[in-house]
């Protein structure tokens, strides 16, 4: 028996509705199977903040601008302000990590809820800058000379003392115009340890040793680094301490200074180094800051210093996989580009402290 045609119409219509009913849903599921593949590619990075040393601060940069090469999805930003602010954050817990070039005390560790995980990043020289015009051939500072020239006993560039260790210089009879930091730095730690270390007269009723130091006669105190390269840039007669990296990118003229074995050293990556493998041979981590204030052997230079990343122990599942990724970049591929901005890379067996302390962040 045929079907009438207003019937067959009507069947006819429905599957074809039911057809088109069908598409539609699985143009829906499809729909759906492609956001889900794609909506962790267009997830919010994960933000990192961090604040603290201007030491590190120019390789520091250089990390995270290769770091957002190399791994999308995590988005880091870092405060330049000077170690001690770094650090007054990191305890306060407005950063994620803090960078600073002393280590925080246990005791004061102690205190931070989420707990302190401190690992080294870098190396570098703090060297004395200075700006003598006409002065042709490299100055050099005897440890007592350099270590009163900070202590104010010695304030005219004529002095008989600096005249004796440069006797093919000819001095000009104008006042020494010291530079120093105004702000809470961990580059004043180091450079008042090393102090501390050379000389008693530092040591034994000094200025003492500390990220911010009354000093007993400054021509001119200013912040940071840069701050305090780009004055001496611009003042004749002055000298001051400052990283490596930036007297170098400034041309400054840098003191050869003598060291623990009684010889004058230049600063360059060599002697940095040198510095550095010897004060740091068989030292563990917990003692690896204290181990730089005066390194042994004659061609070492006599002022070198670690800088630290402050890290808590615990974070957010997301948080620790991308701050572990980047400290860990910055461990190995991240050494390789410490020379080439002014800094010295860290020796194997500190890189391997460091990932050891890294190890402990959850």
């Amino acid at each position: 028996m045929s079907i009438p045609n207003h019937k067959k119409n009507a069947c006819d219509a429905a599957a074809k509705g039911a057809a088109i009913a069908w598409r539609a849903l699985s143009a829906v599921a499809l729909l759906v199977g492609i956001i889900a593949i794609i909506e962790p590619a267009l997830a919010a990075p994960v933000e990192l903040h961090g604040a603290g040393s201007t030491f590190v601060a120019p390789l520091l940069k250089a990390w995270i601008d290769r770091f957002d090469m190399v791994q999308e999805g995590t988005s880091i930003k870092y405060d330049v302000v000077g170690s001690g602010e770094g650090v007054a954050r990191f305890k306060a817990g407005t950063v994620d990590f803090g960078a600073s070039d002393t280590v925080i005390p246990v005791v004061e560790a102690e205190k931070v809820q989420r707990g302190v995980v401190q690992v080294p990043s870098t190396a570098g020289m703090i060297v004395l800058a200075y700006n003598l015009p006409g002065v042709k051939g490299q100055l050099r500072l005897p440890q007592d000379v350099y270590v009163d020239i900070f202590l104010g006993k010695i304030r005219s560039w004529r002095d008989a003392r600096i005249v004796a260790a440069n006797p093919g210089l000819k001095l000009p009879s104008t006042d020494i115009a010291v530079i120093v930091r105004q702000d809470s730095s961990g580059t004043t730690y180091a450079f008042t340890d090393h102090l501390s270390a050379a000389s008693k007269s530092w040591s034994n009723g000094g200025p003492g040793v500390g990220m911010l130091v009354d000093w007993p006669h400054v021509s001119m105190q200013v912040r940071g680094n840069e701050g305090v390269a780009s004055r001496i840039k611009i003042s004749e007669g002055s000298i001051g301490y400052v990283e490596y990296g930036f007297a170098l990118r400034l041309g400054l003229p840098m003191a050869v200074l003598q060291n623990k074995d009684g010889q004058f050293v230049a600063p360059t990556p060599q002697s940095g180094a040198a510095g550095l493998a010897a004060s740091s041979a068989g030292v563990g981590l917990d003692a690896l800051d204290e181990s730089t204030t005066k390194p042994s052997g004659p061609k070492s230079y006599p002022i070198v210093t670690y800088s630290w990343l402050l890290l808590y122990r615990s974070y957010t599942a997301e948080q620790t996989q991308s701050l572990t990724s980047f400290v860990d970049y910055v461990l190995d591929d991240g050494q390789s580009y410490a020379p080439y901005s002014g800094y010295l890379a860290l020796p194997p067996s500190v890189v391997q402290l460091g990932k050891a302390a890294l190890a402990k962040v959850q």
